[in-house]
């Protein structure tokens, strides 16, 4: 089969195009997918790196997210039949932990094997390109807001990094729940964008300071009253937007991270936590029943997972380029 591989860590342009890659075969608890759409995520990025800590075996095909047709059933598969649309949730949790496309190889191929406990079904009126936007970017993105950040109507909720994956998913879920959505990012043409998904705010952070624009717009938060500022902080790039978060909130407000895209080991400034009361609630990935939710809110017109472009699996190394350089607004499918 054709797949991107990498042999090792590296940089841009490392991941090399196998025509002729062996074919999966199922175990007896397993089945052959023929992958019909992947889709990129930062997770994608840092695996071609390398991350401290994380042994990845080679070689390695990655692609966290995908979505496709079975073509093959193990001995032992009885739930699962030749033909059954399905979608992958890349997460091992009856195992050691870890991800498909990873641990173990993913989406970015003709043919993938997957465990049995790894499928959900995908309905019908739910695309591949849909729901292979959904485990990593959406399940993030909707654990982060609701489950954990019960973000509620009328918050003021300000999104950092809103134009891509995850952000354009949280804009999204925040107007959904009634929430004043402020938007950051880094062109007037993903501004507009991310106000035809219902952002009330925009923010280009390449050239308005946020924290000037909260105490402009919102009045500057008063440590002994709940005036002024933000209810909610989305972020989760880390790096040196980490304290201007925190100095924007209300008392008791609460900053949302899931990852550090720009640093996970900023400047910390514990003043404004423990004088504003604030929250900081982490979320780490998603659980099934997140999946469920964001299929029932695309089956009900409610939620519209955003795709940027869509390109071969020659064009791989393109496609990480343009998440790396934040060129996407969205995601990037991948088709095998």
């Amino acid at each position: 089969m054709k797949a991107a591989v990498i042999h090792e860590h590296g940089g841009p342009g490392s991941i090399k195009i196998d025509p002729a890659f062996p074919d999966p075969r199922p175990g007896p608890t397993d089945v052959v997918i023929k992958v019909r759409a992947t889709t990129l995520n930062y997770h994608d990025i840092f695996t071609r790196r390398g991350m401290p800590g994380i042994k990845v075996p080679m070689p390695c095909i990655m692609g966290v997210d995908f979505a496709g047709d079975i073509v093959e059933t193990g001995s032992a598969v009885t739930d699962w039949k030749v033909g059954a649309r399905v979608m992958v949730d890349p997460v091992d949790r009856v195992g050691p932990g870890g991800l498909l496309g990873e641990m173990w190889h993913g989406g970015l191929a003709e043919y993938c094997r997957v465990p049995t406990h790894h499928l959900v079904t995908l309905p019908d009126d739910v695309s591949y390109e849909a729901a292979a936007c959904l485990p990593v970017a959406y399940g993030t993105a909707v654990r982060m807001m609701h489950t954990i950040g019960e973000v509620r109507r009328g918050d003021k909720v300000l999104i950092l990094g809103a134009s891509g994956g995850v952000g354009t998913c949280c804009v999204q879920l925040g107007k959904l729940a009634g929430a004043e959505v402020i938007a950051c990012a880094s062109s007037e043409d993903k501004l507009a964008r991310l106000k035809d998904l219902g952002a009330t705010h925009l923010l280009d952070y390449t050239k308005q300071d946020f924290v000037k624009w909260v105490y402009e717009k919102f009045g500057k938060p008063h440590r002994r009253q709940f005036t002024g500022g933000v209810d909610v902080v989305v972020n989760f790039t880390g790096g040196d937007t980490w304290v201007p978060s925190l100095r924007v909130l209300h008392r008791q407000g609460k900053v949302l991270t899931c990852g550090a895209t720009a640093g996970f080991d900023p400047k910390e400034d514990l003043r404004f936590i423990w004088t504003f009361e604030l929250r900081v609630l982490g979320s780490n990935g998603w659980m099934r029943e997140d999946l469920f939710t964001l299929l029932s809110l695309i089956q009900q017109g409610q939620l519209k997972p955003i795709v940027d472009r869509e390109l071969p699996l020659e064009d791989v190394n393109e496609a990480f380029r343009l998440l790396e350089d934040r060129e996407v607004f969205g995601k990037v499918v991948v088709r095998p």
